[in-house]
C-alpha cells in the first residue's frame, strides 16, 4: 500500500475518533453545535471569570443529604441522583420511598444492607428522621453531610396544604387561618402525622418537636447540627445555595443546574401577622433557621459577593439554556398534560403538583439527559432501584445485584487509586 494511502486511512480514522470524542463531550457538557437538527444553539455564556479560582481539590463522592420536608429537597435529590448515576456511585436506598419515616432511622432500613459485610454507600438522600449513629454505620467516615432549611412559616403553609388529609391537626382545622389563630385547639402531641404540624425540621433532625423552647435546649441542638452538617442550605436562596454546594463538593456548574421539582400549582399568601404567629408556633424551627441564615451569609461573604453574583448569573443562564433545549413550553405544567408516565409527578390528595414536559424532537442521548433532569423523585428512585438491585431472594436473604457489585468494585478501585 502506498504511503499516501496509509496516511489518508490514518487521517480518516483520526478524524472519526475526534468526532466521536467531541460528540461525547458535548453531551456530557450539554453544549451542542448548530449543525444538529431541531436543537437551538446554546446561549452564549461569559467564560472569563472576573475573580478566577484555581481549585486543586478533588470532587467529593461520599454524600449524605438530610432531605427535610417542604424545603425544596426534591430538587436537590434529583441533582444527586443524576450525579451519582453519571459517576457510577452506589446509593443507600430505602425499601419504599423513605427510610421508615417517621420512625428514627436504623441502618437496616437501607435496602440490602448487611451489617456483617461492613459495606458502605456513596450517596444517601431520601427522607428519614435523622439518627447520626445509625447513619454512620452505612456511610463512610469521610462523608460530607449537608441539609436545607426554609422559613418555618412557609414550611407550615406548604405542609398544611400537602398533608391536610394525613395530619390530624390539619384535618381538624377548618382552614389554615383557623389553625394559625389557635393551633392548640387542633394540635395534640403524638397524634397521627402531627410531626408535619409543628417544628417539622427539628423533628426531621431527630429532636423532640414538642419540647418546650428554652435557649439552652435550642442552642444544644444547633451546636449538634453544626458539628455534623458542614453545609446548611436555604431554600429561599436556592441558587446561592447551589454555588456554595458546588464549591464545597468541588463540582462543576453543570452538576448543580436544576429545574424546580415537586412544586404546587398554588399557594396561599401569608400576611405579616400570620408569619409571626407561625414562627412563634414553630419556635424551635425558627430559632434554627435564624441561626443558619446568619452562618449562610457568612459563607457567602467568605466566598465573595461579587464572585457569588457572577456564579449565580452563570447558573441562571445555564438553566435558561437547558430549558430552551429540553422543555416543551416555558414552565412547569399540570400532571394531566404530561403524556409520558415516567415524568408524571406524584399527586397527593387535594393538591396539584406540577411537572415538566420534555421535547420529543431531540437526539436520544440528549433527550435522556433532559428526562433525567425532570424525572420526579419516586420515578427516579424506582429507576435506581431497578438498576442497582435485582431482588435475588436466596435462602431468605436479599443480595445485591451484579450491577451493584460492579459499582462497589468501581468504588474500591477509586479508593485505591
Amino acid at each position: 500500500m502506498k504511503l499516501s494511502q496509509v496516511c489518508r486511512i490514518q487521517l480518516c480514522y483520526g478524524l472519526s475518533v475526534l468526532m466521536v470524542i467531541g460528540f461525547i463531550l458535548q453531551i456530557l457538557g450539554i453544549y451542542f453545535p448548530n449543525s444538529i437538527p431541531h436543537i437551538p444553539p446554546p446561549l452564549l455564556l461569559v467564560t472569563e471569570d472576573p475573580l478566577p479560582s484555581h481549585r486543586t481539590c478533588q470532587p467529593k463522592h461520599d454524600l449524605m443529604f438530610l432531605k427535610t420536608h417542604k424545603t425544596a429537597g426534591s430538587t436537590i435529590v434529583n441533582l444527586l441522583n443524576r450525579y451519582g448515576e453519571h459517576n457510577g456511585l452506589f446509593f443507600a436506598l430505602p425499601n419504599g420511598y423513605q427510610f421508615n419515616y417517621p420512625s428514627s432511622f436504623q441502618s437496616h432500613d437501607v435496602k440490602g444492607y448487611n451489617a456483617l459485610s461492613g459495606q458502605h454507600y456513596d450517596i444517601m438522600c431520601h427522607h428519614m428522621r435523622f439518627n447520626y449513629s445509625e447513619v454512620q454505620k452505612v456511610m463512610p467516615p469521610d462523608t460530607f453531610y449537608f441539609t436545607i432549611l426554609r422559613d418555618p412559616a412557609y414550611v407550615a403553609e406548604s405542609s398544611f396544604s400537602y398533608y391536610r388529609t394525613s395530619s390530624l391537626a390539619f384535618t381538624k382545622a377548618p382552614s389554615l387561618k383557623a389553625f394559625i389563630s389557635h393551633p392548640t385547639l387542633y394540635y395534640k402531641p403524638g397524634e397521627s402525622s402531627n410531626q408535619y404540624a409543628r417544628n417539622t425540621v427539628w423533628f426531621d433532625l431527630g429532636y423532640d418537636s414538642d419540647a418546650p423552647f428554652t435557649e439552652t435546649y435550642a442552642k444544644s441542638g444547633i451546636r449538634a447540627v453544626e458539628n455534623i452538617f458542614k453545609l446548611v442550605l436555604l431554600a429561599e436562596y436556592f441558587d446561592e445555595s447551589m454555588i456554595l454546594l458546588k464549591e464545597e463538593l468541588c463540582w462543576d456548574l453543570n452538576d448543580v443546574v436544576t429545574f424546580k421539582l415537586n412544586s404546587r400549582e398554588t399557594s396561599k399568601t401569608l400576611d405579616n401577622e400570620d408569619i409571626e404567629k407561625l414562627r412563634e408556633w414553630n419556635k424551635l424551627d425558627w430559632n434554627l433557621y435564624s441561626y443558619f441564615n446568619r452562618t449562610f451569609w457568612d459563607k457567602v461573604e467568605g466566598f465573595g459577593r461579587a464572585r457569588m453574583d457572577y456564579e449565580v448569573k452563570k447558573l441562571k443562564e445555564k438553566r435558561q439554556e437547558l430549558a430552551k433545549l429540553c422543555l416543551e413550553g416555558s414552565g412547569p405544567v399540570m400532571a394531566e398534560k404530561i403524556k409520558e408516565k415516567v415524568l408524571k409527578p406524584y399527586q397527593p390528595k387535594n393538591e396539584k403538583i406540577l411537572g415538566w414536559a420534555v421535547r420529543k424532537d431531540l437526539p436520544h442521548e440528549v433527550r435522556t439527559y433532559c428526562i433525567r433532569m425532570v424525572t420526579p423523585e419516586h420515578r427516579y428512585k424506582d429507576f435506581l432501584d431497578t438498576h442497582q438491585f435485582s431482588m435475588e431472594v436466596s435462602n431468605g436473604s436479599i443480595r445485591a445485584s451484579t450491577h451493584a457489585r460492579i459499582i462497589g468494585a468501581k468504588k474500591q478501585m477509586r479508593q485505591n487509586s
